[in-house]
């Protein structure tokens, strides 16, 4: 058995030592080249697990590793595209691996193609909309050759069919390039699209495994 491109265990976090911890002894794998959600209600310690996974809080408690690098992918894309261009923005996180022009280039026509967007290589990123700007942020994870793909939510600010279009597009570069990705939702329609999922209440994993028990397993108790 494969090594999982995400090991959490025993992880606890809280902001400070007169607060409840956020996060409680919470463990998982998510094996590799594999798609898998991350399910709880607000409150559940889910945004807080995300930031540790991609580095953006420093570890506290417990057992945390991950295949790097990682690409983080945000709820609201304009948070982390900075560049003018589409095709200046997916280049720009190639900066400090000291590339030559021309290898940039090839990496930056290999992302874009991935997300059926080479097309746009040169539309400012003002005038995409919110799904082609998501798409774009993923290019620039995947020109970097990130191993593993974070999404926090990253459908919240979509409308219906281009929510449908973005998850679908990440399922077919988990199993066609050999991604590992894990993505955040309380979209339950999006359990279709992923191998596992998990359910985390109040900051720990409580359940896991076939996405479609799990999406009944919460119908069932919304219903009751």
């Amino acid at each position: 058995m494969s090594t999982p491109a995400i090991s959490v265990r025993d992880l606890c976090f809280s902001w400070s030592i007169e607060e409840p911890l956020i996060l409680s002894s919470c463990g998982f794998d998510v094996p590799r080249g594999e798609f898998w959600m991350l399910l709880g209600a607000n409150g559940s310690g889910k945004s807080t697990l995300l930031k540790l996974l991609a580095g953006l809080i420093p570890l506290q408690s417990g057992k945390l590793e991950i295949q790097q690098p990682v690409g983080f992918v945000f709820q609201n894309p304009d948070h982390q595209l900075v560049m003018p261009t589409v095709g200046a923005d997916v280049a720009f996180g190639l900066v400090a691996d000291k590339l030559s022009p021309p290898e940039v280039h090839q990496r930056v026509e290999e992302a874009l193609t991935a997300v059926n967007l080479l097309e746009l290589q040169r539309r400012p990123i003002y005038a995409l909309s919110g799904g082609q700007k998501q798409r774009i942020a993923i290019a620039g994870a995947i020109a970097r050759h990130c191993p593993v793909l974070i999404f926090d939510e990253p459908t919240a600010l979509l409308d219906p069919d281009t929510q449908i279009e973005l998850v679908a597009q990440v399922q077919n570069l988990v199993h066609n390039r050999g991604i590992t990705a894990l993505w955040v939702t309380h979209r339950l329609e999006e359990l279709d699209y992923c191998d596992g999922a998990f359910l985390l209440e109040q900051g720990r994993i409580v359940d896991r495994g076939d996405p479609r028990r799990l999406k009944e397993k919460i119908q069932l108790t919304v219903s009751s």
